[in-house]
């Protein structure tokens, strides 16, 4: 459980990113937030010091705490994606995030099918042996599973650059997961391309990997438009995105 600090973040935060605070004004100042919130001016001070670190506020004298837009705001902390998630996720949203994975995993899993360990190969194909059960079993999470499945192949790399995001990846890549995986059998019918990347890597055939990867993102663009298509906005599960914040 959150204590009270952490709790008023997430109040500020949300209320930031579902616009209720629009961008270029300023939040409440302290004596009502305080009244508010029930909570002490020094709780207030420290959530606005976590909100600036994230991008969505800043300070300054005379002007107090100022909403900044959109494209100021760390898209890469969870927190800022779940409470994203919460507003309803759009479309500019989901695409930007389909391109990021476009860049930068087909290049990390060509560098996997190089570099990979006997014990990276062993811990993708237990991460894929669990996605299986949980798709034709229903035992087991198959989006934590799925997750598990491509951190395995960002940590293949032996990138130093694109460990250190895999850390901050957690929440983005399990925003796409939760929404493509929605789709009636999606798990089941997606089990086959995560094969073919993993085959791919083992054979160390990077072209093959780099390939079977791009096919894999774009069987997950086809399900996002598929759910979008039946919902114009899709808030995810709280409890599952917010285990993504412990990846």
């Amino acid at each position: 459980m959150k204590n009270v600090h952490g709790n008023t973040v997430d109040h500020l935060g949300e209320a930031i990113v579902a616009g209720r605070y629009a961008a270029g004004c300023a939040i409440p100042p302290e004596p009502r937030l305080c009244e508010e919130l029930g909570v002490s001016r020094t709780v207030i001070r420290e959530s606005v010091k976590s909100l600036v670190a994230k991008g969505l506020v800043s300070t300054g004298p005379k002007v107090g705490t100022r909403v900044l837009s959109e494209d100021q705001w760390n898209w890469f902390d969870p927190d800022v994606i779940l409470w994203k998630s919460k507003s309803g996720l759009t479309r500019e949203f989901l695409r930007d995030l389909q391109d990021l994975r476009r860049v930068l995993e087909p290049a990390a899993v060509r560098m996997a099918a190089e570099r990979a360990t006997p014990e990276d190969l062993a811990e993708i194909e237990a991460a894929y042996g669990s996605m299986r059960q949980a798709a034709v079993d229903g035992v087991g999470d198959y989006v934590a599973c799925d997750l598990r499945f491509h951190q395995g192949l960002l940590r293949a790399s032996h990138n130093r650059m694109i460990v250190q995001m895999n850390k901050v990846l957690g929440a983005l890549l399990r925003t796409s997961f939760e929404i493509s995986t929605s789709r009636k059998d999606g798990p089941r019918s997606s089990l086959p391309l995560h094969r073919a990347v993993l085959d791919a890597v083992a054979a160390r055939n990077p072209a093959k990997a780099e390939k079977a990867t791009l096919v894999l993102i774009e069987g997950a663009d086809r399900d996002i438009e598929e759910v979008l298509a039946a919902r114009r906005r899709h808030p995810l599960p709280n409890p599952a995105l917010a285990r993504a914040k412990a990846a």
